[in-house]
């Protein structure tokens, strides 16, 4: 199925639209998170996209789930993301931050917390110098406790919520959960 978007509007597929891998993905989302949500619907509209982003995004990882939360937050904000945010404000709140503590990770720090302070740096540094941080951000990034392996895995994180934030930047897909306080 080959759709073109028309004036500018991009359309959220329904399971009956998608192809039949696609529906598989769709029925085990609506086994496991109660819901498809837009975004990942959005991308069913290719083939093997939505299959291959979530493998990307569910890999074994040395970053603990809080952590990973930091840095789509961190990423999401910078990259002006309102679909990720509001996302990644729910997943934040079921890893155990608060509203202020989300608030604060999105400003690209964690003073609540020194390890997850330099991490949210990191990632602010990160995202903002599209790699190209100082030496003091990187030796303050392994001063916080992170090693080269979390450094590989900050950078897959980084790249996956990139790939989210500008899917929906392009397409403006309706938000499908409860929307991120702006800041």
């Amino acid at each position: 199925m080959t759709t073109t978007a028309k004036n500018g509007e991009f359309s959220i597929p329904t399971r009956a639209e998608v192809s039949a891998k696609n529906q598989a993905i769709f029925d085990q989302l609506q086994k496991s998170a109660g819901f498809v949500p837009n975004l990942y619907a959005y991308m069913a509209k290719n083939e093997t996209a939505l299959g291959d982003y979530l493998v990307l995004q569910n890999r074994k990882s040395t970053l603990r789930g809080k952590e990973r939360e930091v840095i789509n937050l961190v990423t999401s904000q910078i990259n002006h993301c309102k679909y990720c945010l509001s996302a990644h404000t729910v997943l934040g709140k079921l890893h155990g931050f608060t509203d202020e503590q989300i608030l604060e990770i999105r400003e690209g720090r964690a003073a609540f917390d020194n390890k997850l302070d330099g991490l949210a740096k990191f990632t602010a540094a990160v995202v903002e110098r599209k790699g190209k941080v100082s030496e003091e951000v990187k030796e303050n990034f392994f001063v916080a406790g992170y090693t080269e392996a979390n450094l590989i895995d900050a950078v897959i994180i980084i790249g996956d919520k990139i790939i989210t934030n500008y899917i929906h930047n392009l397409t403006e897909v309706e938000i499908d959960f409860p929307l991120a306080e702006d800041i």
